[in-house]
């Protein structure tokens, strides 16, 4: 499937249904059909042929979003930049991606005219919503020259980069296959009836955009926040009856915290999904306390979009109702259309049970990464796709993600897995959130070092945590020195970023409070 059928195939429901919603304002099926058809005659009016990249600058938008078919039907792909990127980011994903063609909203103008100079490949420069000096107005191109659009010239849907917290960011190839895959096992593994009404809270250049495919082909509603905020968050499930939203774990937590959770009325939820990075197995028993028995996991990655494992609402429950604890810390089980196996480092298949890293095939699984050969070998190894995750499989089949590799802590000649020890500090009524790393040490090579984020008004004693994590993990894996930070620093998608925070402990030694112990 292109982008485009999965519009199409909504508008074939009905026209005239409410398919993009933000503020009040609702764009009908017909409506985002008809405007897609006019971006892709201006894009082919541009000379944008068949493969030609096409990048989109924006905050949540529904017209933005439109913007995304219209690329699809002018045979062109989409490369959606993150607006939360600093410019020297975006600068370097827009010429890796090659992008000729660039849509963006004014409020980003500053960032625009601070790196077009360095992009002269970007012939087209298009702004959403205002007068921008460096680009033509929205209106003035739709209306300027226009052309058919030629047939698609290959399978190639969009771009995605993978950030630049290790070097040159990566641009990941997503096929219309890989995107087809996606959205067939998220309607497969998911309770979905009638038209599904989709709360799209964080970005639509991550997961939440894609998890709009799936909603389109069932003709379903896509209510759009422009910005995060947890009590409109609410408001909005309440205001429109959603039936499906996603949120990763950070803001999971939050929502927990909100005062005004207690009072919301979300009995319209069936599938609040939850991934992006590691949840706390009771945080998750909150929520399926607090919001509700529809919780349901994913587990993905850029590479391989969203749907490598999961698990649906049922799933976290045992056949008589009572809560199927055990599998809380798990990533759910793999998926029908994706095969997962455990590798160890010289290649070989492990048996249930024994941790390695996660490999993946099938056709989720990314064409490769952009202009990037060596890359896209190295992480096809083996004729498997390598995560980077450690993990290991269960007696049943379900998928316990561990550690990403990176981040294996060697203390005293054992290995400990952060997120085992991250699992058993937030299991502490204190706890808000933490991080798990590893710093140098003269005795223990590396010691097993915790930094926590606490409720607020809460307070603890190191000697409490330690004891508490060591009655759960074993004292080999019981952090050694425990530091408590008022905010954890966060990627633009809200994953903590370890890196950072390793960083700046070994550079400012001694400068962040620090629970004696």
């Amino acid at each position: 499937m292109r982008l485009t059928d999965y519009l199409d195939k909504g508008a074939s429901l009905g026209t005239d249904a409410p398919c993009l919603t933000m503020n009040g304002r609702t764009l009908t099926y017909g409506e985002v059909q008809e405007l897609s058809w006019r971006v892709a005659r201006a894009l082919a009016g541009s000379g944008v042929r068949p493969g030609d990249k096409v990048a989109i600058l924006s905050a949540n938008d529904p017209v933005a979003f439109s913007c995304v078919f219209g690329i699809a039907r002018a045979g062109a792909v989409w490369c959606p930049i993150n607006p939360r990127n600093e410019a020297a980011e975006n600068r370097e994903l827009l010429d890796l991606f090659d992008c000729v063609c660039l849509v963006y909203q004014e409020a980003f103008a500053p960032l625009v005219e601070r790196i077009l100079p360095e992009l002269p490949q970007l012939k087209t420069v298009v702004c959403l919503d205002g007068p921008a000096p460096a680009a033509v107005s929205f209106e003035e191109w739709l209306t300027g020259p226009a052309a058919e659009p030629s047939p698609p010239s290959g399978d190639l849907a969009m771009i995605v980069g993978t950030g630049g917290t290790t070097g040159r960011p990566k641009g990941v190839m997503l096929t219309g296959r890989n995107l087809e895959t996606m959205s067939a096992l998220t309607l497969m593994s998911y309770p979905f009836s009638g038209r599904p009404v989709y709360l799209a809270l964080a970005p639509l250049t991550h997961a939440a955009g894609v998890l709009c495919f799936p909603i389109m082909t069932l003709g379903g509603e896509i209510v759009i926040m422009p910005a995060p905020d947890l009590a409109e968050f609410l408001t909005l499930i309440e205001r429109h009856r959603v039936t499906h939203t996603f949120l990763p774990p950070t803001l999971i937590y939050m929502l927990l915290a909100h005062p005004a959770l207690a009072s919301a009325d979300l009995s319209s939820l069936r599938c609040f999904w939850y991934g992006a990075a590691p949840m706390s197995a009771a945080r998750l028993e909150e929520a399926l306390d607090r919001i509700g028995p529809v919780m349901a996991q994913l587990f993905g990655q850029t590479e391989a979009p969203m749907m490598i494992s999961t698990m649906a609402p049922a799933d976290h429950f045992h056949a008589g109702g009572s809560p199927a604890r055990e599998r809380f810390s798990s990533a759910g089980r793999p998926t029908p259309l994706v095969t997962v196996a455990i590798m160890d480092d010289e290649g070989r298949l492990l048996p249930p049970g024994d941790r390695g890293e996660i490999v993946v095939r099938g056709s989720l699984v990314m064409a490769g990464y952009h202009k990037n050969p060596v890359a896209t070998r190295e992480a096809s190894r083996h004729g498997w796709h390598h995560t980077g995750d450690i993990g290991y499989l269960d007696s049943s089949g379900y998928l316990f993600i561990v550690d990403r590799a990176k981040d294996m802590i060697i203390t005293g000649g054992f290995n400990v897995y952060s997120a085992e020890v991250e699992q058993a500090l937030m299991a502490h009524p204190a706890v808000r959130d933490c991080a798990v790393i590893g710093l140098p040490d003269d005795k223990w090579g590396e010691r097993v070092t915790a930094i926590v984020q606490l409720h607020p008004g809460r307070t603890v004693a190191a000697d409490e945590v330690r004891a508490f994590v060591k009655d759960r993990v074993g004292g080999v894996k019981a952090p050694k020195q425990i530091e408590v930070w008022p905010d954890l620093p966060r990627s633009k998608v809200g994953k903590i970023l370890k890196n950072e925070i390793k960083s700046r402990m070994l550079s400012a030694a001694g400068d962040t409070p620090a629970v004696d112990g």
